[in-house]
């Protein structure tokens, strides 16, 4: 069976703002019917590449092809509103003077008023708010004015969604209900999206492809597994957990650090460094002598500060077995070689396969 071609092709898009790369040489592909995460901190150049997608913005250089169509590069510019390319905004800019209903159905102009109507009624009912249909916004909590703000965007049928942190004003509780609600609405309807967030959890959790950003680059890009569990630089690594770096240094096929001996990658040279993920670490007899230098409940999480001989700072270990440690308590810690990524000390991704896996040149 063939793979089918993509619905969006980003081809070295750039964006300047005077001096400021906000894009520089963006490239990736989406799939119909694909929900992929666009993550990285504020001001690595997410929502600027979402505005540039649905053509608020102009690029610098580079092409967007939407279903085929260069919307945006050399060849010529699609004006917004003929892109077919819903917009979700992160405060949900509903206007004020209109129902939901009204709201849900600003951007079937096109239609004629019974079809427009039809469309509507679809949509809220797909979505179950049909008891919100006649109320104001002002009446409508954030929860329910997310769910409208949806709906407006799915009205039209786009060929892409484009969402720009769309539960980032939720509290948490609701945010995780919304989320998974909006996710099931979107694969049942087959629509393709692209969410924004600054939440590496939540971009796991939402992408079929995650792609991380930083100053205005793709660093990564993959499924949720693969930039997790196999990322390819030590920027990625950190981004999506939290890390113990660990300084090592290479005698042959070995790496000798303060947490004992591990396999050196194939082609790591020179100085290099250790990322070892909290909940990596274990209390084993055979491991590294250490003293318990803190430790917080964290529910069902134990969170434990460690000093270990050979490293000038402290290292965390996660776990939900209670050991009952206490500070100052002597300890010996270890950690499973597959579990340890390696870095060339500069943070140069060298190979960030887990220790003894081959790295393909």
């Amino acid at each position: 069976m063939s793979k089918p071609e993509p619905i969006l092709k980003l081809k070295g898009v750039s964006r300047r703002f005077g001096s400021v790369a906000a894009l520089d040489g963006v490239s990736f592909d989406i799939l119909p019917g694909e929900i992929v995460c666009l993550v990285g901190h504020s001001g690595c150049g997410k929502s600027t590449l979402l505005r540039t997608i649905s053509g608020v913005e102009k690029i610098d250089g580079g092409s967007v092809v939407l279903a085929g169509t260069t919307v945006s590069g050399a060849e010529g510019f699609v004006e917004p509103e003929n892109r077919n390319v819903g917009f979700m905004f992160q405060d949900y800019a509903l206007f004020p003077h209109l129902t939901a209903r009204q709201n849900i159905g600003f951007g079937l102009k096109g239609m004629s008023r019974k079809d427009a109507a039809a469309r509507v009624d679809d949509i809220i009912s797909r979505l179950g708010i049909g008891a919100l249909a006649e109320r104001y916004p002002h009446m409508l909590s954030g929860g329910e004015q997310q769910r409208i703000a949806l709906a407006r965007a799915l009205a039209p049928q786009p060929r892409i969604l484009l969402m720009d942190e769309p539960f980032s004003n939720l509290d948490r509780g609701l945010r995780d209900t919304i989320r998974r609600e909006t996710l099931a609405l979107l694969r049942q309807l087959g629509t393709t999206a692209i969410v924004v967030t600054h939440d590496p959890e939540e971009a796991l959790a939402i992408g079929d492809k995650v792609v991380l950003m930083h100053k205005g680059r793709v660093i990564e890009s993959g499924t949720g597994d693969a930039i997790y569990s196999f990322p390819q630089t030590a920027y990625a690594a950190a981004f999506f957990s939290q890390v113990n770096t660990i300084p090592a240094r290479r005698s042959g096929d070995w790496l000798d650090s303060a947490l004992g001996r591990f396999p050196a990658p194939c082609g790591s040279s020179g100085p290099v460094q250790l990322f070892v993920r909290p909940q990596a670490l274990m209390v084993r007899d055979d491991g590294a002598p250490a003293i318990v230098s803190g430790r917080v409940l964290l529910g069902e999480i134990e969170e434990v500060t460690l000093e270990v001989a050979g490293l000038s700072d402290p290292i965390v270990m996660r776990t939900s077995a209670k050991r009952g440690l206490e500070v100052g308590q002597h300890v010996k810690i270890a950690v499973d070689p597959k579990d340890v990524l390696v870095f060339a000390s500069d943070e140069t991704a060298r190979s960030a396969l887990p220790s003894g896996t081959i790295a393909a040149e």
